[in-house]
């Protein structure tokens, strides 16, 4: 395992951050980490790069205990925040080598790798122009290599693709799942449900305390998601499916009902909802749950 992490909990004063936070992830794997903004997903990177120091718990990063030495888990871990922290006045190179120095990698080896990252994302030829003329994709293409010149076993990506042209965002996408062919361990936090799904093997949902850990596929299959072909407008029949006593999540297009249901025991109450409110129903199918569907359910506020 690249990061365990064990009942793991931040207190900022008398503010719980986050609680009772508790999983694992494999090396090489992508992994998610959900959650609305407040919930405690930034807090939990920091702890888990050695940023900030747990309040209770405890997690090993790599090899190294986060209660342990701290300079140890930053040669191994890199850390790539929602802004790119560069400095404007310095041109790429000179950010590069500085961010090599810090992290005391010999700069000439470093260099050689560090050449085929920015070929890799387009900024080949672009070393020596200041960063303050960069444009916003530039900049963040910049700082994933910066975040990559000490050749971190895991990475952390906050946001990566924030902001960015879909050509861009594109770019970046590629490079997340080349490095983890590369046998490299990815933590993505994004608000981009689309962008999760296409690059994690399992997610992490938190709100201040952990909802749930599971992969894609078990996420989807907490409920039911239920395609009916009616005749006619399917719009007609979306208040009548949403009086049943479980009230269910209810959208339409043209003749087709989507219907999301907790439970699959559900499923005929529907059926029979819709006959005896005069519906013609063509076929009954059962789709695939969103996952924004099923992250939505896992953050809804409690009662």
């Amino acid at each position: 395992m690249s990061i365990v992490v064990e009942s793991l909990e931040k207190k900022f004063g008398e503010r719980v951050a986050v609680t009772g936070l508790s999983f694992e992830v494999k090396s090489g794997e992508v992994f998610g980490l959900l959650g609305p903004n407040g919930a405690g997903k930034t807090t939990t990177v920091r702890m888990l790069t050695g940023l900030l120091a747990p309040s209770s718990g405890r997690a090993v990063v790599c090899g190294v205990d986060l209660s342990g030495d701290g300079t140890a888990l930053r040669k191994r871990v890199g850390l790539l925040t929602e802004q790119p922290g560069l400095y404007d006045r310095l041109t790429a190179r000179e950010n590069l080598r500085f961010f090599m120095r810090l992290h005391e990698v010999d700069e000439t080896a470093a260099w050689k790798k560090t050449e085929k990252y920015l070929e890799r994302f387009g900024l080949k030829g672009r070393e020596d122009e200041p960063v303050g003329g960069f444009s916003k994709g530039m900049r963040q293409k910049l700082a994933i290599v910066r975040t990559l010149v000490h050749e971190p076993e895991v990475i952390f990506l906050d946001e990566p693709t924030s902001g960015l042209d879909p050509q861009s965002a594109r770019t970046v996408r590629d490079a997340v799942a080349e490095l983890s062919s590369e046998g490299r361990t990815l933590v993505l936090c994004s608000h981009n449900l689309a962008e999760v799904e296409r690059l994690c093997t399992r997610v992490a949902v938190v709100k201040s305390r952990l909802r749930m850990v599971a992969s894609l596929t078990d996420l989807r299959r907490e409920g039911l998601a239920l395609e009916i072909q009616v005749e006619g407008e399917a719009s007609a029949f979306v208040s009548l499916l949403s009086a049943l006593p479980f009230a269910p999540n209810v959208l339409h297009e043209g003749e087709k009902l989507r219907v999301m249901l907790s439970k699959p025991e559900q499923a005929p109450d529907v059926v029979s909802a819709l006959v005896s409110g005069g519906a013609r129903v063509h076929s009954v199918t059962r789709a695939a749950r969103p996952l924004e569907e099923a992250y939505l359910e896992l953050v809804k506020e409690e009662t």
